[in-house]
């Protein structure tokens, strides 16, 4: 570990490095690809003061076991990416704040003025470039208590294997066995490679959840995301407690009462947020209303891809339904569409989709390649990310776990986050919801509160907190 020259007033700033360079060239799969150079941001909030040096002493032993986190981006011959495990290190910056711990949670998210918590790269300055794939901020309140601001490379992995190598930090910080990850990106690859040649053609699975944009179709995407950005989004959290999410099962459970079909708590809560933001979208009947499930595929596909491969293995379903369906439709019917939603991530269809990106990216189009839910997030897609089963709240380096997990807002509207809630809110879900400004306005009437929270006892509904993005 190396620490730079730079240090001005209560802000220090350090290079952590693993110490040894294996030298390896991993190349980006092209699930990887597909996020381009954008960072995801991360930020744990703990009531105790942690110990910087400490911190960085840990995360040196860590990034032996994932050094393409200190590595850097490199272009290869043919137009992909890779890493180049050299070890050039990750930034490391310790501050101190002249103001107390907020009371932050879902009353009060931080996502307002969250940028002050983390240290950015430039996402457009990567390649070939000395900038650091993953980055970390300390920040110490006044008065005592730590924010742990992290940002890291999309391309180095998905939400799973983020909070893998967070949890893998914590342990190796506290003494603790971890298991060790998988780097071998050759997997996606092998993934695809027995799948039909027809691939080629776009018209199987690999094609369906896939756009091969046009001239200027991405770049209308990225402008309307950058609106989004500068304040047209705003990200609206609420708290749906555990004794509301059993009413909410109960109740879908109900409308199957007599078949044979069963979904989960995640189905009720999903279905139900569905079936709210229908309504705010108040489209007409004949309209298509698609929900975008963002699934983990390692699960689906056997062997093929080890539990601890880390790295991108992310898809997608799209179930759909007219609005007028949306809106009569019982709640257990809308969470078994979700459930089989969820089904249609076979293995095969995953050797096809990998197969699809794969022959795009070997013609030279993976570039143009956006996912159609993201494609249709302005339009007619809700798309929903269910983190509610990651470590959010047993990131530990041994002064307890934080109160209160945030990231940046999404610029991208008619996106759901679901996350878990702290220990002492066990089995509840914090749900952070990216809408248009227009729709903002219509929440803010009262009644929207009512809708959100329907299954709640009375008095025990959480409000509705509103954090524009910009």
């Amino acid at each position: 570990m190396t620490a730079s020259a730079t240090e001005s007033g209560a802000k220090r700033s350090f290079t952590v490095c693993a110490g040894e360079a294996t030298g390896d060239r991993i190349r980006l799969s092209v699930y990887d690809m597909l996020f381009s150079t954008v960072y995801t941001t991360r930020a744990f909030f703990y009531r105790e003061t942690l110990d910087g040096e400490a911190l960085r002493a840990s995360l040196v032993r860590t990034l032996r076991n994932f050094p393409v986190l200190s590595g850097r981006m490199k272009k290869d011959p043919d137009g992909g990416l890779s890493v180049l495990c050299d070890d050039s290190g990750v930034r490391f910056v310790e501050a101190q704040a002249p103001v107390p711990m907020p009371d932050y949670g879902p009353r009060h998210t931080a996502k307002k003025g969250l940028d002050r918590y983390l240290s950015h790269a430039m996402p457009f300055w990567v390649v070939d470039r000395d900038t650091p794939l993953f980055t970390v901020k300390l920040t110490h309140m006044k008065g005592g208590g730590s924010i742990l601001g992290l940002t890291m490379n999309h391309a180095m992995g998905d939400g799973s294997s983020y909070m893998s190598f967070l949890e893998a930090w914590s342990h190796e910080h506290r003494g603790l066995g971890y298991a060790k990850p998988s780097h071998d990106r050759g997997v996606i690859d092998a993934l695809g490679a027995s799948a039909s040649d027809d691939t080629h053609t776009g018209g199987l699975t690999g094609g369906a959840h896939f756009t091969v944009t046009g001239r200027g179709q991405k770049t209308a995407f990225i402008g309307r995301a950058l609106r989004g950005s500068f304040g047209g989004v705003t990200t609206v959290t609420t708290r749906f407690t555990a004794a509301e999410l059993a009413a909410m099962k109960d109740a879908a459970m109900a409308d199957l009462a007599g078949t044979d079909r069963w979904v989960s708590t995640n189905d009720a809560l999903t279905a139900h947020l569905w079936k709210v933001l229908g309504a705010l979208r108040d489209r007409p009947d004949s309209s298509v209303e698609r929900l975008g499930l963002i699934a983990d595929f390692r699960s689906f596909v056997g062997a093929a891809v080890p539990d601890d491969y880390w790295g991108n293995a992310v898809t997608n379903t799209r179930p759909g339904m007219t609005a007028a369906e949306l809106r009569s439709r019982p709640l257990g019917e809308i969470a078994a569409a979700i459930r089989a939603g969820y089904a249609e991530n076979t293995e095969e269809r995953i050797r096809e989709e990998a197969a699809f990106l794969c022959a795009e990216r070997d013609a030279g189009r993976l570039k143009r390649v956006m996912t159609t839910m993201a494609l249709d997030s302005f339009d007619t897609t809700i798309a929903i990310n269910n983190w509610s089963k990651l470590p959010f709240y047993r990131i530990d380096f041994g002064q307890g776990t934080p109160f209160w997990y945030d990231f940046s807002p999404t610029p991208i509207p008619w996106t759901v986050h679901i996350a878990p809630t702290p220990a002492d809110q066990n089995g509840g879900r914090d749900v952070h919801i990216a809408l248009p400004r227009t729709h903002v306005r219509a929440l803010k009437e009262p009644s929207w509160v009512g809708r959100f929270h329907r299954y709640a006892d009375s008095g025990q509904a959480f409000p509705l907190t509103f954090a524009a993005a910009g």
